[in-house]
C-alpha cells in the first residue's frame, strides 16, 4: 500500500476515534454532576447541620472562580477517554493489525484478553479501598480545624487511586508476556519471590495509608497471588518449550551442551590390495610369479 494510503487510513481511523471520544464526553457533560457524586462518595461529608471539626467530616467545595468549569470538563474527557476506549483502541488496532505477523496477533489478543478484567478487578478493588483511606487521612485533622476539600483534588486522588490500583494487577500478565517472548524463564522469575513480596507489600503500605493492615493485605495479597500464578505458568511453559527444543533456554552466546562420550567403533573389514600397475598383476591372473625388477615387485 502506498504511503498515503496509509495516511489517509490513519486519518480515518484517528477521526472516527475521536469522534467516539467526543460523543461520550458529551454525555458525560450532561450527568456530571451524579458522576462527581458517584467519585466522592468516598468522602465523608458534613451533614447541613454539622459542621467540621477534627476528622469527624469533610466539606468539598471548589476554590476558584473557574474550578466547577475546568472540573467538569477534566471529569467528562476523563470519562470520555475511559468509556470510549474500546472503540479507539480497536481503531489503532485495525491500523496496526495488517502490519503483524500470526504469532504476534495471537499474543495480542491474549494479552488484551487478560489486561481488560485484571485491570477492571484492580479499579474496583480500589475503589472499595478509598472509603477507608479517606477516612483514615481526615482522622489526622487536628481539633479546631476543619477539613475543606476542593472537588478537584478529591477527583484527582480518586482517578489515580484506580489508575495505580489497576496498573498494579497488570504486572503478573506483564510477566508472562515477557516468559512467553522468551526474555524471561520461570526459574528466574521463581528466584525473585522475596523481593517480589517485600517490593509488594512495601508498595501496598504506601499506597493505602490506614493505621491497619487491612487496605494493605488487600492489595498485596491479590497481586501477590496473581504473581505466583504468573511464575507457575511460566514454569510449565519453559516445561513445554524444552519438550520441544532443548535448547530453547540457552542465550545467544551459550554453547549448547556437546555429547563427548566416544561412539563405538565397528569391526574392521578385510581390504583387498589392488595392484596399481599391470605389470604387478601378471602374476596373479596367469598362475606365474609376479615380473620383478632388481628383486622388487614394483616395478617403479
Amino acid at each position: 500500500m502506498p504511503l498515503v494510503e496509509h495516511l489517509r487510513e490513519l486519518r480515518n481511523r484517528l477521526a472516527k476515534g475521536l469522534l467516539a471520544v467526543a460523543a461520550v464526553t458529551i454525555v458525560a457533560l450532561v450527568y456530571s454532576e451524579e458522576l462527581m457524586q458517584f467519585l466522592t462518595r468516598s468522602v465523608p461529608t458534613c451533614a447541613p447541620d454539622v459542621s467540621s471539626n477534627g476528622g469527624n467530616c469533610a466539606i468539598v467545595s471548589f476554590n476558584t472562580l473557574m474550578a466547577p468549569f475546568s472540573t467538569t470538563i477534566q471529569l467528562s474527557l476523563t470519562a470520555g477517554l475511559v468509556v470510549a476506549s474500546p472503540i479507539w483502541l480497536y481503531q489503532l488496532w485495525a491500523f496496526v493489525a495488517p502490519g503483524l505477523h500470526k504469532s504476534e496477533k495471537k499474543y495480542t489478543y491474549a494479552f488484551v484478553g487478560a489486561a481488560v478484567p485484571l485491570f477492571s478487578a484492580g479499579a474496583y478493588l480500589a475503589y472499595l479501598i478509598l472509603p477507608i483511606s479517606v477516612k483514615v487521612l481526615i482522622s489526622l485533622t487536628p481539633e479546631g480545624s476543619a477539613n475543606i476539600l476542593s472537588l478537584g483534588d478529591v477527583l484527582d486522588f480518586t482517578l489515580r487511586m484506580v489508575l495505580v490500583f489497576g496498573l498494579a494487577f497488570e504486572l503478573p500478565l506483564v510477566l508472562v508476556m515477557l516468559n512467553l517472548t522468551g526474555v524471561l524463564t520461570g526459574r528466574r522469575m521463581a528466584g525473585w519471590w522475596r523481593g517480589v513480596i517485600m517490593g509488594v507489600f512495601v508498595f501496598g503500605a504506601i499506597i493505602t495509608p490506614t493505621t491497619d493492615p487491612i487496605g494493605m493485605i488487600a492489595l498485596a495479597g491479590p497481586i501477590t497471588v496473581l504473581y505466583f500464578a504468573a511464575v507457575g505458568f511460566s514454569l510449565l511453559n519453559d516445561r513445554r518449550r524444552r519438550r520441544g527444543n532443548p535448547d530453547a533456554e540457552l542465550d545467544d552466546d551459550e554453547a549448547s551442551a556437546l555429547d563427548l562420550r566416544p561412539e563405538p567403533v565397528a569391526a574392521v573389514e578385510p581390504v583387498a590390495a589392488s595392484r596399481a600397475l599391470p605389470e604387478q598383476a601378471t602374476g596373479e591372473h596367469s598362475g606365474t610369479s609376479p615380473h620383478r625388477v632388481n628383486g622388487y615387485d614394483d616395478i617403479t
